[in-house]
């Protein structure tokens, strides 16, 4: 996406209804707010552990990533820590969920979106290793769920610039994101 059409992305907090939005089974789900993509990466496991490629610069989820301007983070959060929600103007997000399990939690909040207000669930991690990748005015955050602490390794498109990101919280009366247990 050009910087053009980024820079023009309006951000709004929605109202919705009560709940966890569209859940996310499959990679290819048609349910998923436009812009955001998700694709499986290979684990390679033996004996002494396992291995995974956190990303191949030109490929993938972050081929378009500029070289020059590309940051790789990472975030250890202990179980139960919710991390929402948080939106970029311009930022271009890959999460990598290399370590435990996250619900993850998504909102259009781009004002001009057809889907704005639509919600996501994701479950990625250990036991669905899934890239996220998280456009420009999509609202994200997570929960780390399970016992063990979980590590977030996030690839970006430019460097961090904290008047890029902004904030809004995780009970939001107008999100209304349910971050309770579903029991399903």
């Amino acid at each position: 996406m050009s910087s053009a059409v980024r820079d023009v992305v309006e951000i709004a907090t929605p109202h919705c209804e009560k709940g966890l939005g569209k859940l996310i089974l499959s990679a290819d789900s048609k349910d998923l707010i436009p812009g955001v993509r998700v694709n499986p990466y290979p684990l390679w496991p033996d004996d002494r552990g396992y291995f995974l490629e956190v990303l191949r610069v030109g490929r993938g989820l972050a081929s378009e990533f500029p070289t020059e301007s590309t940051q790789v983070s990472a975030a250890l959060s202990y179980p139960g820590t919710i991390k929402a929600f948080h939106f970029h103007r311009h930022q271009t997000d890959c999460w990598v969920p290399v370590q435990g399990m996250f619900q993850v939690a998504l909102v259009d909040l781009r004002k001009q979106s057809p889907t704005f207000g639509a919600r996501n669930t994701l479950y990625a991690g250990a036991l669905r290793p899934w890239q996220i990748l998280i456009p420009p005015g999509v609202g994200h955050g997570y929960k780390v769920i399970g016992k063990d602490p979980a590590m977030l390794v996030y690839v970006t498109d430019r460097f961090y610039n904290p008047e890029d990101e902004g904030r809004i919280a995780y009970n939001d009366p107008q999100i209304q994101y349910d971050w309770e247990i579903q029991h399903k």
